[in-house]
C-alpha cells in the first residue's frame, strides 16, 4: 500500500466524519443516531430518484458517504410511491421509531446538509424531480 492510498482513505474518512458531525450539530443528536438517520434519508432519496438522477447525485457525494448511499441498493426494485408521506414512512421505518423525533425537521436537516455540500445545479435537479410536498422539506435559496 502506498502512502497516497492511505492518505486518500484518511481524507475520505475525515470527509464522512465531517458530514456526520455537521448533521449531529444541526440536529443535536449523538453521532450514532445521526449516522443511522443520514443513511435512512440517503437510502430513501436514492430510491426516490430516477437512475440517471441517482447516479448524478452520487457522483458528488464523498467516497464513504457514496458507499453508504449505495449500501443494500437493488437496481431492479425502484420505489414507485412518490408522496411525501411515503418518503417519511420509508425513512422512519429504516431509522426505527425508538427515538421520538420531529421527522420532517430531521429530514430537512439532511437536505440542508446536502445543499451545503452538493453543487447548486445538482440540488435543483434533485429537488425538481420530487413531488411538491416533499420539495417543501428542501431549503430554497
Amino acid at each position: 500500500m502506498t502512502h497516497t492510498s492511505v492518505t486518500g482513505f484518511t481524507h475520505a474518512a475525515e470527509q464522512a466524519q465531517q458530514w456526520v458531525n455537521e448533521l449531529a450539530r444541526d440536529l443535536g443528536w449523538s453521532e450514532q443516531n445521526t449516522y443511522r438517520f443520514l443513511k435512512s434519508v440517503l437510502h430513501a432519496l436514492r430510491d426516490w430518484l430516477s437512475p440517471a438522477e441517482m447516479a448524478d447525485l452520487s457522483a458528488q457525494l464523498p467516497t464513504l458517504i457514496r458507499g453508504m448511499y449505495f449500501e443494500g441498493w437493488k437496481p431492479d426494485s425502484p420505489t414507485w410511491e412518490r408522496k411525501k408521506s411515503d418518503f417519511v414512512i420509508c425513512v422512519r421505518s429504516n431509522f426505527g421509531d425508538e427515538i421520538d423525533i420531529d421527522i420532517d425537521q430531521a429530514i430537512r436537516a439532511v437536505f440542508k446538509l446536502l445543499d451545503r455540500h452538493i453543487s447548486h445545479c445538482e440540488i435543483v435537479q434533485v429537488r425538481n424531480s420530487m413531488k411538491k410536498s416533499l420539495r417543501q422539506l428542501w431549503p430554497v435559496d
